[in-house]
């Protein structure tokens, strides 16, 4: 059974004009039979958060053997560090070069069973989301979906670089899931 745990539940402030003030990114751990997963790592701020986590859970840090960048911005992967030993899965179009870092270039990537990688455009160009078969269907959308109101309201994540795939993004997520862990907040129930 594919256990999933949030290890810190991220957040994100702006100021009036909407420019981003404070940004952490949600961290989760997806245990499998055979894997521990973490995506986005978040910030440095948030790793006290992680550390704790990570002890309450009762895993250790160094059996992380794979890490899931939903984006290489710094609020999603300033604790990347913490895993030195782990695959890191980032989608094509980031630019950006990790140790242990596998390319994914596929719309979909299996990977492994119950977990699958799935491009989500829109915010930037290697926004992937991860879609998680347990005891019920998960999203961890990463800023696909970075807070509650894009998914209900349908609204395009504010930073993106392009609507209209920030949208169709939003519409795949709402086909399968049953439950969304946004980029910035608490998991929610799609149907309210």
């Amino acid at each position: 059974m594919i256990q999933l745990d949030i290890l810190a539940v991220g957040y994100l402030e702006r100021d009036a004009d909407g420019k981003i003030l404070k940004a952490d990114s949600t961290s989760v751990l997806v245990r499998t039979p055979k894997h521990t997963i973490v995506v986005d790592p978040s910030t440095k701020y948030m790793r006290p958060f992680l550390k704790t986590s990570f002890k309450q859970i009762g895993v250790f840090v160094k059996d992380v053997d794979m890490v899931v960048l939903t984006h290489t911005h710094s609020d999603h992967i300033e604790n990347l560090d913490m895993f030195p030993k782990a695959k890191v899965y980032v989608h094509s179009g980031s630019g950006m070069e990790f140790k242990n870092m596998v390319l994914v270039e596929d719309e979909e990537y299996g990977l492994c069973e119950g977990v699958k990688l799935v491009h989500t455009p829109g915010h930037c160009d290697e926004e992937m989301s991860v879609f998680v078969e347990a005891d019920r269907k998960y999203v961890i959308a990463g800023d696909a979906i970075p807070l509650e109101d894009n998914f209900f309201k349908n609204i395009a994540p504010k930073l993106n670089n392009n609507e209209e795939l920030a949208l169709q993004s939003i519409k795949k997520i709402r086909e399968y899931a049953d439950v969304v862990i946004p980029g910035h907040g608490f998991p929610f129930m799609t149907e309210q």
